[in-house]
């Protein structure tokens, strides 16, 4: 059994197309809502940090990078239909994803450190300097490289060779 569509009434269209726009921030472009969502999670990340919530801080890294990473296929498949333009601000938006995913495993690095887990700073630093490998994010992977370098003169292990 089909039920009849009906056209929808005018004013529920503009109603709901405003409420829509209310409902998303009254971002117009999914580029924007997508940088919304990005922003988000990194204050989310940051709260979590802050709080001592650190697997909930990894998991909004997580997803971070797993928005980095879709993104990265959007474009892929935009470049090949659209050509270069279409698929230009899905690469930038794309690359700022990753470039705040790694900032944000070096902070939790950071925090690794304060807290005297050098295991757990030195895995996450070495997280950056395998995850993040393209020529454009050689700077993460100098800054982890030199927190490594760093670690090892606070590590308590160094402490107790020093005479």
């Amino acid at each position: 059994m089909t039920i009849p569509c009906r056209p929808i009434p005018r004013a529920v269209g503009c109603t709901l197309f405003v409420f829509a726009l209310i409902a998303s921030g009254c971002a117009l472009s999914p580029y924007q809502e997508q940088a919304d969502m990005i922003k988000e999670r990194v204050d989310n990340f940051y709260v979590h940090l802050k709080s001592n919530r650190v697997a909930a801080a990894v998991h909004e890294n997580q997803q971070i990078e797993a928005m980095a990473d879709e993104m990265g296929e959007t474009v892929k498949r935009r470049a090949k239909m659209y050509g270069t333009s279409q698929a230009g601000r899905e690469f930038a938006l794309m690359k700022t994803a990753r470039e705040t995913a790694a900032q944000n495993w070096l902070a939790l690095g950071q925090y690794y450190a304060i807290k005297q887990q050098p295991d757990k700073a030195q895995a996450t630093y070495q997280r950056v300097i395998d995850t993040y490998t393209s020529p454009t994010e050689w700077e993460y992977r100098e800054q982890a490289a030199r927190a490594l370098k760093d670690l090892g003169l606070v590590s308590p292990a160094s402490n107790s060779m020093s005479p």
